[in-house]
């Protein structure tokens, strides 16, 4: 029987599905989540991007999903408004097992680790899907645009597309529990081919 590791990290509940090996630029300005990001700097702690499922993400901690995505700070900088300007980079899926809401409204959680992404089986048209991919970050900006590619990875590939694409944040949340990516890849299809995509 496999041994869970479990470890505790503060949660960044949000309005956005964050998949490992995406890239999540934000801007700063709620005290405890400043002060969330400075800790983190000055440790290398990560940080767990989880979807909203009940509340906001300013004021009063919102309820995320159980499942969401450990990050680490890839960039950070002062922007023109004065305001933190960051990048988070998924690292690997995880499920909330119990939290703890701070004074200061942060939310702290227990999680457990989730195994990597089974490999594809390639049921759907690979080629189709990275050129589409490919066509949109063309047309973005850093940090799409200078992070590292991986097209020959389907888990990549989809995770990116699922991200970048304006979709409903309940599909995204859907796909990124799956832990198949054919089993993704069905999902997604119809939801491209509903929106013309390909």
């Amino acid at each position: 029987m496999d041994v869970i590791e479990k470890i505790k990290i503060p949660l960044f509940p949000l309005n956005a599905v964050l998949f490992p090996g995406g890239a999540l630029p934000l801007r700063i300005f709620e005290p405890r989540y400043l002060d969330m990001i400075s800790e983190c700097m000055k440790s290398e702690g990560k940080i767990g991007v989880v979807l909203i499922e009940k509340g906001n993400e300013t004021g009063m901690a919102a309820k995320g999903h159980d499942v969401g995505t450990v990050s680490y700070i890839s960039y950070f900088h002062k922007r023109t408004d004065g305001m933190l300007g960051i990048t988070l980079t998924g690292e690997q899926r995880f499920r909330v097992l119990s939290t703890d809401i701070k004074p200061n409204q942060l939310t702290v959680a227990e999680i457990e680790l989730l195994p990597t992404i089974e490999v594809s089986k390639n049921e759907y048209d690979a080629e189709q899907l990275t050129k589409l991919l490919k066509q949109i970050i063309a047309q973005l900006e850093p940090p799409y645009t200078t992070m590292k590619k991986y097209y020959d990875d389907l888990d990549w590939v989809t995770g990116r597309l699922i991200e970048l694409l304006p979709l409903q944040l309940n599909d995204k949340q859907n796909m990124l529990v799956m832990a198949d990516v054919d089993e993704r890849i069905n999902y997604l299809h119809p939801l491209l081919v509903s929106m013309e995509m390909i």
